[in-house]
C-alpha cells in the first residue's frame, strides 16, 4: 500500500512539471508572436511614410517637356524644372487615416506655394515650375582623343599623342597638327624630325599636308624600343620650315621625357615649342663650324670657318681653342692662330681628333673664342663658349649638328651657332 502511494506521488509530481514547462513554452510563443507582429507593423508604417514622401509622376501622364513660356534656354544650357507632388493611386488604399491627413496637409502646402509663385510672376507649363537652367559645359569632359586648338596669340604648339605597345615593344607617336605657326612660315612646307634620345641616331621624318598657321600631319611613326629602355628615353621633336629652294629654318623643338607619361594610351598632348633663337645667347656673337666623322678611320674632322658679331675689347685679335672631352676627361686641346682687328674674323682652321665609334655618345667638342692679352702672364679673356655633342651635353641646334654629323657619314655638315657664356 505504501509503495502504491509513493508511485502516485511521483506521477503527480511529473505531471506538474510537464504542465509547468508547457505553460512556460506557451507564454514564450505568445511573446514572440506579439513581437513579430509589432515589428511588421512598424516596418509597414515606415514604408508607407517613405512612399508618401517621394513624389512620382503618374503612369498615365504625358511626357513632360520642361520648357516654359517666356523662358528661352541659351546654347549650352538645359532648362531645369521641379515636378509637382503626385500620389500613386495604388498606394492610397494602404494608408491609414493618419497618413491621409498628412497627405491633405501636404496638398494644402503645395497649393499655397503655387499661389505664392503665381503672385511672383513665375511661369509654369503642365504644373512644372521652372527654376533656372543647367550649364552643360560645367559637367562635360573633353574626350582624350579630341583635338582642341589653343587660343590665338599663344606660342607655337604641337599636338601629338604617345602610346607604348608592350606586346610588340613599339613606341607609337602620332603627329596631329601644329597651331599658331609664325606668319613668316605660313607659305613654307613644314617638316618634323623625331629622335628617341639618347640612343636613336636615325631621325624619323613627317611632312605636313597643308600650309598656313595650323598645318596638319596625321602621321604615325613607330620606334622599336624595349620596355626597359623606353622609360629612360626622351622624345625629341624638331619642327623645321622648308622654303621652295630647300633652305631650312628651325621653328622650335619639344623635348618630351617618356618616364611617367605612358599611363594613358592615346591621350592627346599639347606642348609649346621652344624657339631655337631663344635657347642660346645671341649678344656675344656667332661662330660657323663644319663637322664630319669617318667611322672607318675613327676620325673626327672639323673646320672653324669664321665668326661674326664678336664683342672685341681691344685690337689684339681673337683665336679659337677647341677641346675634345670624353665624360669629364679632357682628351686633347688645339688652338688656332690669332686673327687681329676684325669683328667678323675668318679662320678656316682645320683640325682632326681620334675618336672611336663607341665614344660618340660620350664625347663632346668645346669651342672657346678667346681674346689674347698684351700681358702674356695673364690668361686670355673669354668672348664666348660653344659645346657640340650628344644629348648628354647639348640641346637644340648643337645637338642636331652632332646627330647630323653621325648620320651623314664622311659628309661635312656646316652650321652657324650662337655663343654662350661660360658656366
Amino acid at each position: 500500500m505504501t509503495v502504491w502511494v509513493s508511485d502516485c506521488a511521483d506521477q503527480a509530481l511529473l505531471l506538474a512539471v510537464c504542465l509547468s514547462v508547457g505553460l512556460l513554452l506557451l507564454v514564450l510563443l505568445l511573446i514572440l508572436t506579439m513581437c513579430c507582429l509589432r515589428r511588421k507593423k512598424n516596418k509597414q508604417g515606415q514604408y508607407q511614410e517613405l512612399i508618401s514622401a517621394v513624389p512620382s509622376v503618374p503612369a498615365h501622364s504625358a511626357p513632360v517637356i520642361p520648357v516654359s513660356q517666356g523662358f528661352c534656354a541659351r546654347h549650352g544650357e538645359i532648362p531645369f524644372s521641379l515636378p509637382p507632388r503626385c500620389v500613386p493611386q495604388n498606394t492610397a488604399v494602404l494608408r491609414d487615416a493618419e497618413s491621409q491627413e498628412k497627405e491633405k496637409e501636404g496638398a494644402l502646402k503645395v497649393d499655397a506655394q503655387r499661389d505664392i509663385l503665381a503672385h511672383r510672376g513665375s511661369l509654369s507649363v503642365g504644373s512644372w515650375y521652372p527654376v533656372g537652367s543647367v550649364l552643360t559645359g560645367l559637367y562635360s569632359m573633353t574626350p582624350l582623343s579630341e583635338v582642341v586648338a589653343p587660343p590665338l596669340g599663344m606660342a607655337t604648339r604641337l599636338c601629338f599623342s604617345v602610346e607604348y605597345r608592350h606586346s610588340s615593344e613599339q613606341l607609337v607617336v602620332s603627329l596631329l597638327r601644329l597651331s599658331n605657326l609664325l606668319p613668316r612660315f605660313h607659305s613654307n612646307m613644314t617638316l618634323v624630325e623625331l629622335r628617341l634620345l639618347p640612343d636613336d641616331r636615325r631621325p624619323r621624318q613627317a611632312k605636313a599636308r597643308g600650309t598656313g598657321p595650323d598645318p596638319e600631319f596625321n602621321d604615325c611613326l613607330i620606334f622599336q624600343v624595349s620596355a626597359v629602355c623606353v622609360l629612360r628615353s626622351t622624345l625629341s621633336v624638331c619642327v623645321l620650315s622648308v622654303e621652295k629652294d630647300g633652305k631650312r629654318h628651325a621653328v622650335g623643338r619639344v623635348l618630351f621625357p617618356l618616364e611617367g607619361e605612358l599611363g594613358q594610351a592615346g591621350r592627346v598632348l599639347w606642348r609649346d615649342l621652344d624657339p631655337e633663337e631663344e635657347t642660346q645667347c645671341s649678344e656675344l656673337g656667332d661662330v660657323q663650324i663644319s663637322l664630319s666623322y669617318s667611322s672607318s678611320l675613327q676620325r673626327l674632322s672639323l673646320v672653324v670657318l669664321g665668326a661674326r658679331g664678336l664683342q672685341l675689347l681691344t685690337d689684339a685679335g681673337v683665336c679659337v681653342q677647341v677641346s675634345l672631352q670624353i665624360h669629364t676627361q679632357m682628351v686633347k686641346t688645339k688652338r688656332s692662330c690669332v686673327v687681329k682687328g676684325e669683328q667678323d674674323p675668318i679662320f678656316n682652321y682645320r683640325m682632326t681628333f681620334k675618336l672611336r665609334p663607341q665614344h660618340l655618345d660620350d664625347a663632346c667638342l668645346r669651342f672657346e673664342l678667346q681674346h689674347p692679352n698684351d700681358n702674356r702672364s695673364e690668361p686670355p679673356a673669354l668672348l664666348g663658349v660653344l659645346v657640340l655633342g650628344p644629348f648628354m651635353y647639348a640641346r637644340g641646334l648643337q645637338l642636331q649638328h652632332w646627330m647630323d654629323m653621325i648620320n651623314k657619314a664622311q659628309e661635312p655638315v656646316r652650321m652657324w651657332h650662337r655663343l654662350g657664356r661660360a658656366i
